[in-house]
């Protein structure tokens, strides 16, 4: 159980993190072994965020530091990234997870991570005797300098030397031998006598990962685009007396809530619009017309636009847009104001997810039930983009580079290669992320469907299709 140090016999107290080797307690009965059970490569990383990447030299001083303390079992959370495909990415997480890991989203090594940790477990392994059967003790070199050491019963040594000051390199005396052990770092001494590896000291060479473009989606005549509809009160079969929560509505089955209202006006006026939401993004409709669009994270945000009313019957719909969230279980809309008049308590109309979405349009059998028209190059919102590619040949891994869209979804032949959102940008003015995984074995040979639902002004005509690799100079 990581996090909880008074974890009750038999359950296990561990330590998830970063640096487990200096803030882990230990374990809290002597029968209980020292485990590291999510050691982070890196982090998970939201849309406006730019990745967290950590060194190998400091991956590296952590996984010796907690060995030397005595550690039984270190986890490396990621040593693979992955791809969350489909809907299975927290609010506002991107598709690619711990992409910054020794194997990258796509399974290429990334160096010189990946070659660092191998001589660092090499070196740990030559240390396996005297560490699984040995005595320990530890020893002081200096102020910032320690010496944890194993020996065993046959007489063989093993130490690990540690500085743990930051800023300065340190010269020590260890059984009358000097070292010099950079700034942060361990020396691992499997013999007592010898170093075998020093964390601070990377050797492997840095590798890069580039993409070649395969196939341009640059062709009109091959789009067909379909315009989502835009739902009113009257025809919607749920309606109630006050605005629903987001995820209690939908139970997680899209990320789409359709809440719409209509009253009477008794002549034409501008007003303002005014939407308090906490859910990911709402969207803004007055009489079918798009009157704008908000977004914010896990606390409330605001939509405030000016918006014409019409003598007669109007017609508010509003869309909200939320995935599941990793801290609570409430997202949505919150309050509805058009000038002085609150619309909370009026009876809405919602509808679950987008008609695309639930008549699966993005499949074989769902494409047809719908009418699609030739692309028009209005580049308008809310709208689902069609058409079909051939797979490129090779076995270099495939990603869709979606640099001209905005945010929405992605369909390769019925299969969701996740959420994208281009169009939200990290402090550095880039986005997040811009190309997608397509696993080869969601791909034919031939006549493959690719699917959008666009809910910005995205550009389909800019899309590729690219192969992604990795230079050859790595030492491994």
């Amino acid at each position: 159980m990581c996090s909880q140090q008074d974890a009750p016999d038999p359950v296990i107290n561990t330590c998830n993190g970063f640096e487990c080797g200096v803030k882990f307690e230990g374990p809290n009965s002597p029968n209980k072994p020292s485990l590291w059970t999510e050691n982070w490569t890196s982090f998970v990383q939201r849309y406006g965020e730019e990745p967290f990447i950590r060194s190998a030299a400091d991956i590296a001083f952590h996984v010796a530091l907690f060995v030397a303390k005595n550690g039984t079992y270190v986890n490396y959370y990621m040593y693979h990234g992955g791809t969350n495909f489909g809907r299975t990415a927290a609010a506002n997480v991107i598709t690619s997870y711990y992409d910054q890991a020794p194997l990258d989203e796509y399974g290429l090594i990334r160096q010189p991570l990946w070659g660092h940790l191998k001589e660092l477990h090499a070196a740990i392994k030559l240390c396996k005797v005297p560490l699984l059967a040995g005595s320990f003790e530890t020893s002081s070199l200096g102020h910032l300098q320690i010496a944890y050491v194993f020996k065993g019963k046959s007489g063989k040594c093993a130490a690990f030397l540690v500085n743990n000051d930051n800023t300065s390199n340190a010269r020590v005396r260890f059984q009358n031998i000097s070292f010099e052990l950079p700034s942060m770092s361990i020396s691992i001494l499997p013999d007592c006598k010898n170093v075998a590896f020093n964390t601070a000291k990377v050797s492997t060479q840095y590798n890069t990962r580039s993409r070649t473009v395969k196939y341009k989606f640059d062709s009109m005549e091959r789009w067909e685009e379909f315009n989502e509809p835009i739902p009113i009160f009257s025809n919607t079969l749920l309606k109630a007396n006050a605005l629903l929560d987001h995820m209690s509505t939908t139970k997680d089955t899209s990320d789409y809530l359709w809440y719409t209202v209509s009253f009477q006006h008794e002549s034409d006026a501008e007003a303002e619009l005014s939407v308090v939401s906490n859910a990911h993004v709402v969207h803004a409709f007055v009489n079918g017309a798009y009157k704008g669009y908000a977004h914010g994270g896990k606390h409330n945000f605001a939509l405030e636009n000016p918006i014409e009313l019409k003598n007669g019957t109007n017609h508010i719909t509003l869309l909200s847009n939320s995935g599941a969230y990793l801290e609570r279980k409430t997202a949505g809309i919150r309050s509805v104001r058009i000038q002085n008049r609150y619309l909370n308590n009026y009876q809405w109309g919602y509808q679950i997810g987008l008609l695309g979405e639930n008549l699966s349009i993005f499949t074989d059998n769902g494409r047809n039930k719908v009418e699609w028209s030739r692309f028009q190059g209005r580049h308008s919102r809310l709208i689902w983009y069609k058409t079909v590619f051939d797979a490129p040949g090779g076995n270099d891994p495939l990603a869709l580079n979606l640099g001209s869209m905005g945010k929405g979804e992605v369909w390769v032949n019925g299969k969701s290669i996740g959420r994208y959102w281009v169009s939200i940008h990290t402090p550095q003015q880039r986005p997040s992320q811009t190309w997608y995984n397509i696993p080869r074995s969601f791909l034919k040979p031939e006549e493959n469907q690719l699917v959008l639902v666009e809910e910005e002004y995205g550009d389909p005509l800019g899309i590729t299709l690219d192969s992604v690799s990795i230079t050859k100079d790595a030492k491994y």
